[in-house]
């Protein structure tokens, strides 16, 4: 250790560092928390049904197979762009009717394909989950998923 690098200096170059990461840390924090509330949750057209739809999901561990936006299982396919591969930007109501439709026909039984279970859902919970579906598929993923079809 040179004569110009003293314990001293060790010390105080050890606090100064360790203050200036801590405020970088609080600062990084206080960013994404902002940016969280204010620019990346579409709080406009967050409705109650689909907070009742999100619900849902999580009540029936839909994430267990699916995954959304990336995160949870691959078992089955991504849901974050159900409603766009379902024709939601161009037929609402079709989209809507065919997932509904979809959601009530498993498990269907065919041979050696995955089966969703029944979940038994009222028409208002299927309602829901398709708004939380369709809510879902307007966040900006920034080109997540890379292709439509999951």
């Amino acid at each position: 250790m040179s004569e110009r690098f003293t314990k001293s200096a060790a010390r105080n170059i050890f606090y100064g560092g360790s203050g200036f990461f801590f405020l970088v840390f609080l600062s990084l924090t206080a960013q994404s928390h902002w940016h969280i509330l204010n620019r990346s949750t579409d709080t406009a057209t967050l409705s109650p049904s689909v907070v009742n739809g999100k619900t849902i999901w999580e009540k029936n561990a839909c994430i267990n197979c699916h995954s959304l936006l990336g995160e949870g299982a691959y078992f089955a396919p991504e849901l974050g762009n159900v409603w766009v591969r379902y024709g939601g930007k161009k037929d609402p109501k079709g989209a809507r009717e065919s997932l509904i439709a979809w959601i009530q026909s498993q498990p269907t039984g065919i041979e050696g394909r995955r089966q969703m279970p029944h979940f038994n859902l009222s028409d208002q919970d299927l309602n829901d989950l398709v708004d939380f579906l369709e809510w879902t598929s307007r966040i900006n993923t920034q080109g997540w998923p890379p292709n439509d079809a999951g």
